[in-house]
């Protein structure tokens, strides 16, 4: 691979950036939709978008870091290891919590209540995710760095959990009452805690 310039190494960090300020107002908007709606992909989903937006903190302080004392020597590398095991940690925690809340929430739960907040939530971020998943994609093709290949891992497992939730939370919203939606609600959830769990063990043999 390539050596990376400068400006490469730039702008990979203002893409750090950029998504970390995105992801920023993500645990609020879902926190207010989860108040609005009574979906527990829904709160699956604020517990995951908390999680990550710490993660993504994580990343971008640890790659400015890494370069701003003129690139990843020995112990550069290590610590953006350890950041992109903190990705994968985060990915893996917020997998089983969403899968507690599921499992919790299996005999008494029913789904309502205003869900399309949630949905559009849901549907921003697929189109966001997905753009990032591809950048990612090729920043770490361009010359492997174990940050861009977390990030990347990350952004795959966020474009697919917005696809599974924007399923579920169409189910609740089109007919919350009927026996289906529940099951397709909780297990949207359940779907969404195994792939996490899945996309942090890539990301932890990715790093």
């Amino acid at each position: 691979m390539a050596a990376v310039t400068r400006d490469q190494m730039a702008s990979r960090e203002r893409t750090l950036l950029v998504a970390l300020l995105l992801s920023a107002w993500g645990p609020l908007a879902t926190g207010l939709a989860v108040y609005t709606g009574r979906s527990t992909t829904q709160l699956a989903d604020f517990i995951r978008r908390s999680v990550e937006l710490i993660a993504l903190f994580v990343s971008w302080y640890v790659f400015r870091t890494v370069q701003r004392a003129d690139g990843p020597g020995a112990s550069g590398r290590r610590l953006e290891r350890r950041a992109a095991l903190i990705v994968a940690g985060a990915m893996g925690c917020s997998g089983l919590v969403m899968l507690s809340v599921a499992l919790v929430r299996l005999d008494t739960f029913q789904p309502g209540g205003n869900v399309y907040p949630g949905l559009a939530i849901a549907g921003l971020g697929l189109l966001t995710n997905a753009w990032f998943w591809q950048r990612y994609a090729r920043f770490n093709q361009e010359s492997h760095n174990s940050i861009m290949a977390a990030q990347r891992e990350l952004y795959r497992a966020k474009s697919s959990v917005d696809l599974c939730v924007i399923v579920a939370l169409l189910s609740v919203a089109l007919a919350p009452t009927a026996p289906l939606t529940r099951y397709l609600d909780l297990g949207g959830s359940a779907a969404v805690a195994l792939y996490m769990l899945w996309s942090a063990l890539r990301a932890v043999r990715s790093s």
